[in-house]
């Protein structure tokens, strides 16, 4: 996105196949690799502190909406810190907000907290917010303006794909993040008129990638981004 090179290799929540996920190891291994970015999630502490984790709940049960800095692991990094450890890539932050999870934000603090966090950083280039509640993508538009935006998405009528990307194009977002394995030639042409990339996640396996490369994808989230890199290397020579 960023680097103007297509596809991008974004290391899905670090170099996740190498070190814990979401863990300042793995992205630093990420940017060893040549990752163009990274892929991470944020929830929040029960004192409002942003975390980078993927589940609502520890190992042991316990939900982070209910814990203390001093009750979470040290391995699990605050927001900023992750920040950090990804200096010289692109960052995906994920908002975890899901209607099911007992950290569920209805009136999108978290959002309004990340934008803030980001506004303070500067760099807006190198943020993309994107998050499966599409209200909460909708709300950062309205946050922070300047930094980009896109939906995560499982499933994808065929038949609706012209009208999705028109209606996310209105509303002033960046990109779509489908699954990979409901990415079809046909998407990625409909979003391309509208102006909209399309990012892929979580693909690891080269044939996968060789196939989605040679579509045009704009960006593929993965767990092995020195496999992405290869397969990008061997097709497009960079």
């Amino acid at each position: 996105m960023t680097s103007g090179r297509y596809p991008q290799v974004i290391a899905h929540r670090g170099a996740s196949r190498r070190e814990p996920e979401n863990t300042v190891a793995a992205f630093h291994t990420a940017k060893t690799l040549g990752s163009d970015a990274v892929e991470l999630d944020v929830r929040r502490l029960a004192d409002g502190e942003l975390v980078v984790m993927h589940d609502a709940h520890l190992s042991d049960g316990r939900a982070l909406i209910t814990l203390e800095r001093d009750e979470v692991p040290v391995a699990v990094p605050s927001l900023s810190a992750a920040l950090d450890a990804c200096t010289g890539m692109w960052v995906n932050i994920e908002i975890k907000n899901e209607g099911s999870e007992p950290d569920y934000d209805p009136h999108d603090v978290v959002a309004e907290r990340v934008a803030k966090l980001l506004h303070d950083r500067g760099e807006p280039e190198r943020w993309l917010i994107s998050s499966f509640r599409r209200e909460t993508i909708v709300a950062m538009r309205d946050f922070a303006p300047e930094v980009r935006t896109a939906w995560l998405m499982t499933h994808c009528d065929p038949r609706g794909v012209e009208a999705l990307a028109r209606s996310l194009a209105k509303e002033g977002h960046s990109a779509l993040h489908p699954w990979h394995k409901v990415v079809t030639r046909e998407m990625l042409e409909a979003f391309h008129a509208h102006g909209l990339s399309v990012n892929c996640w979580t693909c690891d396996d080269g044939d996968d990638m060789t196939r989605l490369i040679e579509w045009g994808i704009d960006g593929i989230c993965t767990n092995v981004p020195d496999v992405a890199l290869t397969v990008r290397r061997s097709l497009l020579g960079k």
